[in-house]
C-alpha cells in the first residue's frame, strides 16, 4: 500500500509563497544582510545557497576536511529569475534543477510557469504529484489540525509524511533517490528547490549532509538559515495564512508555522536516526540508493580544505538569525 498524502490545505487557488509580493531578492533584506557565503544573489529567486563549506569534524589525521562548495545549491521557487538571475545560474554552472513541488503548485498561468534557461536541464521530481506542500498550505492545515502551534512535534510529524512519501516504491519519480544517484554519479553543479527551498528542499540537504557526517547542530543550523532567506517574504506569506478562519487572528501561531527554526529540524533528525536507523539506512534500506553509491557520494562531496581557504562560519551566521528572532 502506498504511502497516504497530506490533506490538501485550503483547498484553494490562492498564490503560493513564490507568486506573492515582495522585493527582488538580493543579498540584503532591509537592513538585514545576508550572510555570503552561503546565500548567494541571484535577482528573481529568494533563499538560493550553496550547501558546501562547512567544515565536517575530523574522525583520523590533521587534514580539515569540508562539504564541497559549487556543487549543490538550493533556492525557494525559481519561476520569477530575471535575465541578470539566469546569468547568475550560468556562472554557477548549474547543469540540473531539481523541482519537488507538486503538479497543484506551478504552470495555472503563463506566469507561473517553471523558469528554464539554456544550459541547464529541468527535472520534475514531486513528493506527490497531486497535493500541495507549500509551507502556506502546510500551515493552514496543521493548524486546522491543531498540530505544531508551539513545539516542534507537529513538524515532525508532517516531515515523517514527507520523507514515506519521498521513499514510497509507489512514487514513480523517485526524487531523493533519482538526486542521490545524480551526485554519485557526477560533481556537476544541481540546484534543488520547492515552493520556499523549506521542508521538501530542507529535508533533502539534511539528509545530504548527515551522509556527509556533518554534526546535526551544523545541518538544523543550515536549515534555519531559510529564515534569513525568506525574510522579505515572512509578512506576505503570514498575512495570507491569517486570511484562512482556523487561525482566528492568532498571527503569533502563523508566524510559527512558517518558519525553519533549528529545533524542528534538530527534533526531525532524532526522528530519522529513531524510525530508520540514521540517515544512511534510509538512504540505502528505504530509497534504494546502493552502498557504493553512498560512498561515492562522499567522494564527490568531501574534499579538504586548502591552506587559507575559508569555511563557513556558522556559529557566526547563527547569531545573525537569532538577531532575526529578536526583532
Amino acid at each position: 500500500m502506498g504511502v497516504q498524502p497530506p490533506a490538501v490545505g485550503s483547498g484553494s487557488s490562492s498564490p503560493h509563497p513564490s507568486q506573492l509580493p515582495g522585493p527582488t531578492p538580493s543579498s540584503s533584506v532591509g537592513t538585514l544582510i545576508l550572510p555570503s557565503p552561503p546565500f548567494i544573489s541571484a535577482p528573481g529567486v529568494a533563499n538560493l545557497r550553496d550547501v558546501g563549506g562547512y567544515e565536517i569534524p575530523s574522525t583520523s589525521g590533521n587534514t580539515k576536511k569540508m562539504v564541497r562548495k559549487g556543487v549543490v545549491f538550493r533556492s525557494a521557487d525559481p519561476t520569477k529569475l530575471t535575465d541578470e538571475g539566469v546569468a547568475v545560474m550560468q556562472t554557477l554552472g548549474i547543469a540540473h534543477v531539481y523541482d519537488f513541488r507538486s503538479k497543484l503548485e506551478f504552470g495555472k498561468t503563463p506566469e507561473t510557469e517553471p523558469k528554464e534557461w539554456e544550459g541547464a536541464q529541468r527535472h520534475w521530481v514531486p513528493v506527490f504529484a497531486e497535493v500541495d506542500l507549500s509551507p502556506e498550505a502546510q500551515a493552514v492545515k496543521m493548524r486546522r489540525f491543531k498540530d505544531y502551534t508551539n513545539g516542534p512535534e507537529g513538524f515532525v510529524r508532517a516531515y515523517s509524511t514527507i520523507l514515506a512519501g519521498a521513499a514510497d516504491p509507489k512514487n514513480e519519480y523517485a526524487p531523493y533517490r533519482t538526486i542521490f544517484q545524480q551526485i554519485a554519479s557526477s560533481p556537476s553543479p544541481l540546484l534543488v528547490h520547492c515552493s520556499a527551498g523549506k521542508d521538501r528542499t530542507g529535508l533533502f540537504i539534511a539528509i545530504l549532509l548527515s551522509l556527509l557526517r556533518l554534526p546535526h547542530a551544523v545541518i538544523a543550523h543550515e536549515y534555519s538559515l531559510t529564515d534569513l532567506g525568506l525574510a522579505h517574504r515572512k509578512s506576505a506569506i503570514v498575512d495570507h495564512v491569517m486570511l484562512d478562519p482556523a487561525f482566528d487572528g492568532d498571527r503569533a501561531a502563523a508566524e510559527r508555522m512558517v518558519s525553519s527554526r533549528k529545533e524542528v529540524m534538530l527534533a526531525t533528525l532524532q526522528y530519522i536516526d529513531a524510525e530508520y536507523g540514521g540517515a544512511e539506512k534510509y538512504v540505502i534500506e528505504k530509497l534504494g540508493v546502493t552502498k557504493e553509491e553512498v560512498e561515492r557520494i562522499r567522494e564527490v562531496m568531501v574534499v579538504d580544505v586548502e591552506e587559507g581557504e575559508q569555511t563557513v562560519d556558522w556559529e557566526g551566521n547563527a547569531e545573525v538569525v537569532e538577531g532575526v528572532y529578536r526583532q
